[in-house]
């Protein structure tokens, strides 16, 4: 990628937002770098002749198309979109209250997908531009007390599966990224929703715990050789869809795919059973 690249980055404040900006900077393409608090985004990346700093709210529709609109008047077009921008409550799916799921779906599923819409006229008129959304471990692996989270990534990955077949055809690109527990501070911003119930003591209370004594040193992940990896798989000419990111999700996930892999075979003969006696395959 030698061209200028005009770079749209929502949650820029901070995290690896921050790194994917600084990122795409230094190697000398153009960054829209977006968040709710400008400042804090000023402040983290710093002042370039390349950058422009808006503010945004993804949840929030008008935000959103006056950011792109502002993009389009500085840069004239936007090639990379990074869907980073997200939120996280834990606790027990039972004590995490509504409001806090809903929001949950709202900032990781639902604002993603109002930023591709937003971007996705311009890319199909320029038959250029890739698709950049942050999902997590999380999303291919899913774990006690983060069932929601789980599922609003879940969710992400989904979409984004089917949105790489019907953009490909055309000349565009997307892919995943799962990144395992990296040093962004994420568990400094993560709350708890709801009240304790006891008899999930075993693991809502655990974890509970366990964040209470958290340090940096249980996050093995660097936010900046991320950031370096994204760009690389960003510039490169071989497609990618799904980007594992850190050793621990390397582990989790390949833990679930051996899992899924032994019920799928031990399922077939039940599989097959189901079907109408001589029917043949699908159409689809």
């Amino acid at each position: 990628m030698t061209d200028n690249k005009v770079w749209f980055i929502t949650g820029a404040g901070r995290g690896m937002g921050v790194e994917f900006a600084k990122t795409a900077l230094g190697a000398g393409h153009s960054v829209v770098a977006t968040g709710r608090n400008i400042e804090t985004v000023i402040k983290t990346i710093g002042e370039h002749d390349k950058l422009l700093v808006v503010k945004l709210d993804i949840t929030d529709p008008v935000d959103a198309k006056d950011a792109v609109g502002a993009a389009m008047e500085r840069f004239g077009r936007i090639d990379v979109l990074v869907n980073n921008a997200g939120i996280d409550y834990i606790g027990a799916i039972e004590e995490q209250d509504e409001r806090d799921y809903r929001a949950i779906f709202e900032v990781n599923f639902f604002g993603a997908v109002s930023m591709l819409r937003l971007v996705l006229p311009g890319m199909r008129a320029r038959k250029q531009g890739t698709i950049v959304n942050v999902s997590s471990m999380d999303g291919i692996a899913s774990l006690p007390v983060n069932g929601f989270y789980s599922s609003s990534k879940f969710a992400l990955e989904g979409l984004t599966e089917s949105l790489w077949q019907e953009i490909e055809p055309i000349g565009l690109r997307a892919f995943l990224v799962e990144p395992g527990s990296f040093r962004t501070g994420l568990a400094d911003r993560t709350k708890f929703s709801g009240a304790p119930i006891e008899a999930y003591a075993a693991t809502s209370g655990a974890f509970r715990k366990v964040m209470a004594t958290m340090t940096p040193e249980m996050f093995p992940g660097d936010p900046v050789r991320a950031a370096e990896a994204i760009y690389e798989v960003v510039a490169s000419d071989r497609p990618r869809h799904w980007v594992i990111l850190g050793s621990d999700a390397y582990r989790l996930i390949g833990a679930k795919l051996d899992k899924l892999r032994a019920e799928y075979d031990a399922g077939r003969e039940m599989a097959f059973r189901t079907d109408y006696p001589n029917s043949g395959p699908p159409i689809l």
